[in-house]
Parts: C-alpha cells; structure tokens; sequence
C-alpha cells in the first residue's frame, strides 16, 4: 500500500461514516474502493473520499440513493478528462443546477423546523422556571409562535 491509499478505517474516521454505511454505498454502486491490497483490503484515494463526503452531505437531507448516483454520474462526467461538448454538457450541468436548487430548497425547510424546534424548546425553558417559581405563570405550554 503507497501513500495516495487509505484503508476503510481510516475512511471511515475522516468521513465520520461507519464502516457498514462505507460498505453499503460499495454493495450499491455509490462508491467503488480504488484498489484492493495484496491481502484484499480496500483502499481508497482522496477521490473517494470526497465522493463519500458528497453522499455523507446529501443523506441528510433526504435524498435518495438513485438521486445520489444521478447526481455523481453527472460531476463524474464533467470531471472526466474528455469533457462533454454543447448539448449534453449543459445537460449535465442543468443536472447539477437541479441538485443545488433542491438543496437550498431543503436547507429552507430545515431552517423553519430549527426556528419551531428553538421556540418550543423557549416555551419548554419558560415553563420549568415557572414550575420553579422563578418567572411570574401566564398560563399553559402557550408563548410567542414564530413559526412561519
């Protein structure tokens, strides 16, 4: 093994994926270990780590493992060296677009569930220390509803 591999654990903790998840993107073609060591192990470049780092980004935020493959087929294809030309590059790239625009889209809606989780979580404070007799009661669970 040279220098440019890493075996899975070492993978695994700069990805802060646990090596089952690492080998379940392997069994479902979202990453391929570049090379195999003399004893069978797999080794993996900077490439793929970036690639795990692009799954690991995108799981939480809900999507699915073809729309994870879809959109590294389409970067893999714009960093190949023999870049596509006219229609099917700006195919790709519309491709990617899509991708970013339902990110944001679902960063939004992450946003406005952090804001409701905050505020309930204030409504929750504000009753404690009202059951502790530390702030004058108004009654109930009830307090200022932010939520949009």
């Amino acid at each position: 093994m040279d220098s440019k591999h890493m075996q899975i654990g070492e993978v695994a903790a700069r990805t802060e994926l646990s090596l089952r998840t690492i080998r379940h993107y392997e069994e479902t073609g979202l990453v391929t270990p570049s090379a195999r060591s003399q004893g069978g192990f797999r080794l993996y470049t900077e490439a793929d780590v970036a690639r795990l780092m692009v799954i690991r980004r995108m799981k939480p935020l809900g999507f699915t493992l073809d729309q994870m493959r879809d959109l590294l087929d389409a970067t893999d294809r714009l960093d190949a060296a023999d870049l596509p030309d006219g229609d099917e590059r700006d195919a790709l790239l519309e491709r990617v677009r899509a991708y970013e625009q339902a990110a944001t889209g679902k960063i939004e809606d992450l946003r406005v569930q952090l804001s409701r989780a905050e505020d309930f979580a204030a409504t929750l404070r504000d009753r404690l220390e009202r059951a502790a007799g530390t702030v004058p009661a108004t009654g109930g669970l009830g307090g200022e509803d932010r939520s949009r």
